[in-house]
């Protein structure tokens, strides 16, 4: 889609006065008559090299606190963690990542099959610790009757 340049510049400005990619979406078919897809209008924003505004200051010092505070909690070390992907691996029931208590995270599918795969991360000779698997086991299915599967 082609704007005109006036129509640029008021993009822009309602990029700068804080609106989401779905509310000048949403502007740019009531006022123009341009009807977009999310990710056309996503688009026409790096396109047009638009910065969105930044969050206020006390948001980001929320957020620094939040973002503090979770790798701690989920790098503590000597645990085994296991995650369920939203988006599933192709060929796979359901695949996530194991974090495993040396800190390295390799990714995990089971097939439909029922076999339980690792895959391999940057090094493909890395074995975990046979007490990590059996870790990583019991918690994948703790994890996934609790999804229901």
């Amino acid at each position: 889609m082609n704007l005109s340049d006036s129509q640029k510049t008021t993009v822009t400005a309602w990029i700068q006065d804080g609106k989401t990619l779905a509310e000048v979406q949403r502007m740019l078919r009531e006022e123009f008559s341009l009807s977009m897809t999310y990710m056309d209008v996503r688009f026409l924003i790096d396109d047009l090299e638009i910065t969105f505004a930044e969050p206020e200051a006390e948001e980001t010092a929320q957020d620094a606190e939040v973002e503090a505070i979770e790798p701690e909690v989920m790098d503590a070390p000597g645990e085994v963690s296991v995650e369920v992907d939203a988006i599933v691996r192709p060929g796979a029931l359901v695949s996530g990542t194991v974090k495993f208590t040396d800190g390295v995270s390799l990714g995990w599918q089971l097939a439909s099959s029922g076999q339980l795969g690792l895959i391999p991360g940057d090094d493909p000779n890395y074995r975990p610790d046979p007490e990590d698997i059996q870790v990583f086991q019991t918690k994948l299915e703790d994890v996934l009757r609790e999804k229901g599967l």
